[in-house]
């Protein structure tokens, strides 16, 4: 990520001398020593280092140190003293602040030791990361696959993985985009940077523009103090877009112009900031439809798409499924705590011939369930959700003329309009299905479907669905 400098000095050309000499690629230097209120200004810019003249502390200077010590960022503090007194940096030490220097040494030495300073500050932040990566962060190989059609895909994969190329992973709910980019970015060559997922469908518009490219203090109502963007968070690395087909268009114009110059402008800030990302955006949604019906630009899908990834759907590759069951069992019995030694065939059977609406989450959800629910150390049908247990010849019923779809119909419609056709019927009975096992609990409903609960409302409302109509009685 960018690292944020802060100087706060009495002393106007000390103050330039030394703005000039940080203006590096990964540090934005911002100077406050000049302002009628400069130590609001500085509580208040979500710097990294802040160096400011001991005089320009609130009295007493212990409290004012104590302040910049309980910020959120947690602030690397330099304090500038203008007489050198030994005592006197004993003092301020002893109060919390991180480095004390006299401003009488020479320029050079001085640049020297808050360079020191700053290097120190990115080898925390690599710590911080190192620190915080789980023992099995995702890899490529998670991916491995008996399927052909998979294979194909993950060569593919391999292909851009060493590129800074701009991604968009394509794909329906569940099949694991995020996962997938994670794992582009875990064995690219920006690993060691930061790693940024936004869910743009996740937050409220009047929320999404800062989340994405930061705000300065006093932007809008209730900008107590200065923001970073998840762009900036992620400098130096990845960030990840999901749901990117539900960005309101405003924003995409902002996004476009990022990704064409690769600088951000935070709200309320007339100076942009040079980011170095790579970005992955993800969609369930068919964007180039999205295109059509006017929902999404199309100078930015032309932008996004450069390489496009569409992960095959699991009801496409059902020799993984044996595989993948085995391995998730595994997985969450460690989690759970429960010991399985097997899975019955019939139970086995029912999972290969479920068609996997949700996908891979489904699976993981279905067999953590299944583990929880498990009494002996075989997992059996009676284990398994009733949706799985029903007949093979099910489908076909549901999706026969005498269930909502009519074949005969179909004449002089379009491939879109039979597709987005069918796509209905099958959403409007996968949503009935968990509304009516969670008793029309949204929430409940949409952790079950693997979607975002924002997502599940807007689909239920476009298929005239009521939460009130699946209320257990």
């Amino acid at each position: 990520m960018l690292i944020r400098l802060a100087f706060s000095i009495r002393s106007k050309k000390l103050e330039n001398q030394l703005k000039r000499r940080f203006l590096l690629s990964d540090v934005r230097v911002e100077s406050y020593g000049q302002l009628k209120t400069p130590w609001q200004k500085v509580v208040r810019s979500c710097s990294d280092i802040i160096v400011i003249s001991e005089s320009l502390l609130p009295r007493p200077a212990e409290s004012g140190i104590a302040m910049l010590n309980d910020l959120p960022e947690n602030p690397t503090t330099v304090v500038l003293l203008n007489n050198d007194s030994a005592e006197e940096q004993a003092r301020l030490v002893a109060a919390g602040a991180d480095v004390v220097l006299y401003t009488g040494i020479s320029e050079k030495s001085l640049a020297e030791a808050i360079e020191r300073t700053l290097e120190s500050r990115r080898q925390l932040h690599q710590i911080d990361r190192f620190d915080r990566k789980a023992s099995s962060r995702p890899r490529i190989d998670d991916f491995i696959s008996d399927s052909e059609k998979m294979q194909m895909f993950m060569d593919q994969v391999r292909q851009v993985i060493p590129s800074s190329s701009v991604l968009l992973i394509t794909g329906e709910t569940g099949v694991g985009k995020e996962h997938l980019a994670k794992a582009i970015h875990a064995e690219s060559p920006r690993s060691a940077g930061p790693f940024i997922a936004v869910n743009t469908a996740a937050l409220p518009e009047q929320l999404l523009e800062s989340e994405l490219f930061g705000h300065e203090q006093g932007a809008f109502t209730g900008a107590v103090r200065s923001r970073r963007g998840a762009f900036e968070l992620a400098h130096g690395g990845t960030i990840f877009l999901d749901e990117i087909g539900e960005m309101p268009l405003h924003l995409q114009t902002k996004l476009l112009r990022v990704l064409q110059d690769y600088e951000v402008q935070p709200v309320g800030s007339e100076e942009p900031i040079w980011v170095d990302v790579r970005v992955i955006a993800a969609s369930n949604r068919n964007l180039e439809e999205e295109v059509e019906a006017g929902n999404f630009r199309k100078d930015l899908f032309y932008r996004l798409s450069v390489v496009m990834l569409t992960i095959p759907p699991l009801r496409l590759r059902k020799e993984d499924i044996p595989t993948l069951v085995e391995y998730y069992v595994n997985f969450y019995q460690q989690k759970i705590g429960r010991e399985i030694i097997r899975i019955s065939d019939a139970a086995m059977q029912a999972f290969c011939r479920y068609d996997w609406p949700g996908n891979v989450r489904e699976l993981m959800n279905v067999i953590e369930r299944a583990i929880l629910l498990c009494k002996g150390d075989e997992i059996t049908t009676k284990d398994l959700p009733n949706v799985l247990q029903g007949d093979v010849g099910d489908m076909g019923n549901v999706l026969s003329g005498s269930a909502g779809l009519n074949p005969s119909s179909w004449r002089g419609k379009t491939l879109a309009e039979v597709q987005k056709e069918a796509l209905d019927h099958v959403e409007r009975l996968y949503l009935q299905m968990i509304l009516s096992e969670t008793g029309g609990r949204v929430g409940e409903a949409a952790l079950k479907a693997g979607i975002h609960q924002r997502s599940l409302y807007n689909k239920m409302k476009r298929l005239n669905l009521k939460k009130e109509t699946f209320r257990h009685r």
